[in-house]
């Protein structure tokens, strides 16, 4: 989800008066995505999941830039339309990178600490207070680092209010699906819950 939205993210779109990027198709499923890992599996799980996008992002990086300074091939005529999508890249993965890991490790630690509060009940509440928290640092970071004097004025700031709005938004017509799928999960395998999470602390204190 996160390597395909970056790449769609280089393109700039507008619908009427909206603006936003090409990772608005399906950059918020990442955000429900990192909900379910982290209600069923924990916080520990759900940073792994992070890292492991953060070097899947990284290695792409590499491999554009190494793409984009070979030489073209007999035929190829595009390499100055490679280079300006793909040259624009690696800001986005700055970007992304930046707002992914501060977005998603709020968005997993918010949920927790209510999950720890709250015990296993109103799971809406984790879901929509967490992916709001984890949403709003992400847009900001995302959107100031990759456009920030690339869209201009009055329209930036729309950019900004609207990829938030938008991404919540996801996630609310989405949650009776969230829903589902964690239900489905936890039937099938152990999961992390507040009683097995204090068990496991009070075991590793004796240790």
């Amino acid at each position: 989800m996160l390597l395909i939205s970056n790449i769609a993210a280089t393109k700039v779109i507008g619908f009427g008066p909206i603006v936003t990027d090409g990772g608005a198709f399906l950059f918020p499923i990442a955000y429900i995505l990192g909900d379910v890992l982290s209600e069923v599996y924990g916080f520990r799980a759900a940073r792994k999941a992070v890292i492991t996008g953060f070097a899947m992002q990284i290695l792409a990086t590499g491999v554009f830039f190494l793409v984009q300074v070979s030489p073209a091939g007999p035929g190829y005529e595009n390499q100055e339309a490679f280079e300006a999508v793909i040259g624009f890249y690696p800001r986005i993965v700055l970007a992304s990178l930046a707002g992914y890991v501060v977005g998603q490790l709020l968005n997993s630690f918010v949920l927790v600490r209510i999950k720890r509060a709250m015990g296993e009940k109103h799971l809406w509440v984790r879901l929509l207070t967490s992916t709001g928290v984890g949403e709003a640092a992400d847009t900001v970071i995302f959107c100031t680092v990759a456009f920030l004097g690339v869209i201009p004025g009055t329209d930036f700031l729309g950019y900004v209010l609207f990829g938030f709005v938008y991404k919540v938004a996801v996630e609310v017509l989405l949650m009776p699906v969230t829903y589902q799928v964690i239900r489905m999960i936890k039937a099938r395998e152990e999961s992390y819950s507040v009683e097995t999470d204090r068990l496991r602390q009070e075991t590793a204190a004796r240790i």
